[in-house]
This record gives C-alpha cells, sequence and structure tokens, in this order.
C-alpha cells in the first residue's frame, strides 16, 4: 500500500509556478464607487463554443466579493503598460488610469486585448474562486505583451508570423 504523499507548502509552489511565464491582465468592473480594477496573472481561454474565460480570484482580495456577479473585463495589457499592472496590484505611483466605457463594465484605454464578459459561473478554487465569464465583447491591437515569470515583469514581443488562422 502506498502512502498519501502531503502537498507541498505555500511557499514552494509560488517559487515552482513562478517558472512558467504568464501575460499580466487587469480585471475591471463597475464598482459601488466608480470604476475599480485587479491586476490577476490566472486567466484563460476556457470555450470558444459558448464563448467562456476564466479568472482566478483570491478570496482575500478586495474586489473577490464584488466580482462574483457583476460584469468584467479582462485587460490584457501591452508592455508598455506595467505601471497599470503595479497600480491595479496596490503598489503606490502616479500613474492615473484612463478609462474607455465598454458596453457594460468600464475597461482600460489601449489594453493590448479586452474581453468583455457576463458573470457564466463560479467555482470553488481553494484558497481562490474561479470566476467564468461568458464572452460579450472584445478587441485587441498590435503591440508588445506584458508577461509575468520569476516575480518579475517581461516582454514578449510581437511575433511576425502570425498564427491567428490556427485558432
Amino acid at each position: 500500500m502506498s502512502q498519501a504523499l502531503a502537498p507541498p507548502s505555500p511557499g514552494p509552489l509560488r517559487a515552482c509556478m513562478s517558472r512558467f511565464a504568464t501575460g499580466v491582465t487587469v480585471v475591471t468592473y463597475a464598482g459601488d464607487d466608480g470604476p475599480r480594477g485587479a491586476t490577476m496573472n490566472s486567466f484563460t481561454s476556457v470555450s470558444a463554443d459558448p464563448p467562456l474565460v476564466l479568472v482566478s480570484v483570491a478570496r482575500r482580495a478586495r474586489c473577490h466579493d464584488q466580482l462574483l456577479d457583476r460584469p468584467f473585463c479582462v485587460n490584457i495589457l501591452g508592455a508598455e503598460q506595467e505601471p497599470l499592472a503595479r497600480l491595479f496590484a496596490g503598489a503606490a505611483g502616479t500613474t492615473e488610469p484612463h478609462w474607455a466605457a465598454g458596453a457594460r463594465v468600464p475597461r482600460l484605454a489601449n489594453p493590448l486585448a479586452w474581453v468583455e464578459c457576463e458573470p457564466w459561473r463560479t467555482h470553488d478554487g481553494g484558497d481562490h474562486t474561479l470566476v467564468i465569464g461568458r464572452v460579450t465583447d472584445l478587441g485587441h491591437r498590435d503591440g508588445d505583451a506584458l508577461t509575468y515569470a520569476w516575480s518579475r515583469f517581461g516582454t514578449a514581443a510581437e511575433s511576425t508570423d502570425g498564427i491567428e488562422h490556427l485558432i
């Protein structure tokens, strides 16, 4: 009979997962007192039919309870938008966000891409809630992407080959 292995503690798990490079997003929504947002790098496409995306929201995040049942917009940041990522992660700074009106929710002006969503489902994800949104509108522009790996921001250069036809 094999023994169950003890799960890793949060520190080593974070260190291991930091090796996985991700894009950086700011998830925006209409708060009780105006436009709000939070930096998140746990974002993924779930389904093309119906069009669904997922963000993983920390239960301790200030936005957690407000975000669960409201329309939201995932703003995928360009490489030049690192100050916005830091601002919406809670760092003090002089950057002021510029807002654009989405169909039902505020979004950041000029992100690399944006995906507006209606709430669809939520699922327990331990110390996070997995929020799945049904995509209602989207857009994108050309440019390099902001990335996050090894607990540092970086850049992924825009491809000149183009593979959109494979998606």
